[in-house]
């Protein structure tokens, strides 16, 4: 039954987004953060933790570890900064690393791209048809619906948050992507399809997320076989394949944890989904409501699969937002199906919010870029002084430069959107796009250095370092985060024993967290801690054999 769709769109209204200006958005979200910082703690320090000690041959290639102690999850993920790292020994090791990286999130921007491009390509997706003609064209508004898919992606918070990292997550995360494209492609690109979900369960095993991958894989399996296309019928066997592949994988690189952590807190899991997938989820509710009548055709039933998987893990995980981050493909492409169906007046509050909050964001950044160069605004300067004990501002030309074209884009985006009312799907989601690489941009020219020194454990480890002998044998440092652990590997360059009891330990020297007792037959050294603690908790105190 040939149900009415809520999409009303002319031909005016599939519009092309420039391909130049397309590229141009991408590079500005992709490229900063890439050269010039060191590994950040927490997961990206971590992850390169392990990625360093396989190029550094201190862990082998099948099992990465940090001052002795293995990563929990499959080893691929770290392979990818290691033989980097080994490929580009003209790079620094961090930059090195995280040069894959940006390629997987390029990829997963292509893949969302194709996926909503073919999804859209679905006769149940198509516009009303006019009487007279003029309406759009499948494939022009499919390419429309594309364009605003990668926009939203780009726009989302939580991949503004952790799609900058060396992580796990990330390469899972084009795994969905693909996985994604591989469904939405069968009925049009059988090949390519194929092959796409053929790879992307395995992978999406193999970096730690086995269970992900064969709930995926079971609901493509029920998708496909109810599916009205032959092509997409015909894929089952291809999935089946992919499922086995994938439990070979879990089997291989050991890693059937789901990881459950008690119970989620529903209202910790409503303010992250609040934050974490804006603008894309409240457009995706909308899509599902728009479209309720069409729930059980492809082109919603496609994402929704790949929706449904990460929200359970999520919650499974405790209010996750790692495990959040794999359902903003879905979201994305959800949130393009909702662009035909809104209202001017929607539109118009979209683009004006996006106007003053990110135009508002800038200025902040420049008085404070202004302040720490010229000294002007004073407080500015002395709160990050304070902030920031020992921070001095270092002056980069280069960085000027882009942080300046990066504004007069901006500038020129919300002069084209406010200075007409243009028909395009893709423009409600112009703006915010813009105003996210805007601001990634600007923290990563302007305020890089600041930033760096905040969140890099370098500035702990230099502290650390003059109350060192300068042959050290090994560090023992039992207790110790992975982060601190890859921090004291990586930036003092020590051989660091992270495992076993200190009493048991050969070490003539050994770090404890800040506030613990001295153990027996120890003296204290000295206690450092990072410029930005203020109460020194997270500080390490050097004790030595008495």
């Amino acid at each position: 039954m040939n149900l009415p769709t809520p999409a009303i769109v002319a031909e005016r209204g599939v519009e092309r987004l420039p391909r130049l200006a397309l590229i141009l958005l991408c590079a500005a979200y992709l490229l900063p953060g890439i050269f010039g910082r060191e590994p950040w703690r927490n997961a990206d320090l971590t992850a390169f933790g392990f990625m360093a000690s396989i190029a550094q041959g201190h862990a082998p290639w099948w099992q990465p570890a940090i001052a002795g102690i293995p990563a929990e999850g499959g080893p691929l993920p770290y392979w990818l900064g290691a033989l980097a790292i080994k490929a580009l020994p003209f790079l620094d090791a961090p930059t090195a690393a995280r040069l894959p990286y940006a390629l997987v999130l390029a990829g997963v921007f292509v893949a969302v791209w194709y996926a909503c491009f073919h999804l859209a390509r679905t006769d149940a997706a198509q516009p009303v048809a006019f009487a007279f003609g003029g309406e759009a064209q499948a494939v022009d508004y499919a390419r429309a619906l594309a364009d605003g898919a990668l926009l939203a992606l780009m726009a989302s918070l939580g991949l503004l948050q952790l799609g900058h990292e060396t992580s796990p997550e990330l390469l899972q995360l084009l795994a969905v992507s693909v996985y994604l494209y591989g469904l939405a492609a069968a009925p049009y690109r059988r090949g390519r399809a194929r092959l796409a979900v053929l790879v992307a369960l395995p992978v999406l095993a193999a970096s730690d997320a086995p269970m992900v991958a064969c709930t995926l894989g079971l609901l493509g399996l029920l998708l496909n076989h109810r599916s009205s296309y032959d092509a997409a019928k015909s894929q089952r066997v291809w999935l089946l394949g992919a499922l086995t592949l994938a439990v070979l994988a879990a089997w291989a690189f050991h890693g059937w944890a789901w990881r459950l952590q008690g119970n989620t807190d529903i209202g910790s899991l409503l303010s992250l989904l609040a934050w974490f997938c804006w603008p894309a989820g409240p457009l995706a509710l909308w899509t599902l409501w728009r479209w309720r009548r069409h729930g059980l055709r492809r082109h919603i039933t496609v994402p929704a699969i790949a929706l449904l998987v990460p929200l359970a893990a999520c919650l499974a995980m405790n209010g996750s937002e790692r495990a959040l981050l794999l359902a903003l493909p879905s979201l994305a492409i959800l949130a393009a199906f909702a662009l035909p169906t809104l209202s001017r007046g929607f539109a118009a509050a979209v683009d004006w919010f996006s106007v003053f909050f990110f135009s508002a964001a800038a200025l902040f950044f420049w008085l404070y870029y202004l302040s720490m160069h010229t000294g002007w605004p004073a407080r500015p300067l002395a709160n990050l002084r304070r902030l920031a004990e020992g921070f001095e501002p270092r002056f980069s030309l280069l960085a000027l430069l882009f942080a300046l074209a990066a504004t007069a884009a901006w500038l020129a985006l919300v002069r084209w959107r406010t200075a007409r009312h243009r028909h395009a799907l893709w423009k409600s989601l112009a703006l915010p796009a813009g105003g996210v690489a805007l601001g990634w941009l600007l923290v990563m020219s302007l305020l890089l250095p600041p930033l760096d020194y905040a969140r890099s454990l370098e500035p702990l480890v230099d502290r650390l370092k003059p109350h060192l002998p300068a042959p050290l044998s090994c560090l023992a440092a039992p207790g110790q985060s992975l982060p601190t652990l890859a921090a004291l590997e990586w930036h003092g360059g020590w051989r660091v024993l992270g495992r076993g009891p200190l009493a048991e330990s050969a070490c003539s020297h050994a770090v404890i967290s800040a506030g613990l007792p001295t153990p027996a037959g120890w003296r204290v050294v000295a206690q450092v801690k990072r410029p930005t603690d203020r109460s020194g908790s997270a500080g390490l105190t050097l004790i030595t054999r008495d």
